[in-house]
């Protein structure tokens, strides 16, 4: 596996944690922006990290 499959799978865990994150976030006392951005950072890195040190 490369870096283009690490980004990959980075980028298909960015998008199904920020789906489903955006479907389930409730009107709470967060911005759900704000929300939305943090899922989006640490799904990308768990998805690419993961990838890249499963060889």
């Amino acid at each position: 596996m490369g870096l283009k499959e690490d980004t990959a799978n980075g980028v298909i865990s960015l998008g199904i944690g920020v789906a489903v994150t955006w479907l389930t976030a409730g009107d709470g006392d967060h911005d759900t922006t704000d929300l939305l951005v943090a899922v989006a950072i640490s799904s990308f890195l768990s998805g690419f990290f993961t990838s890249y040190f499963a060889k």
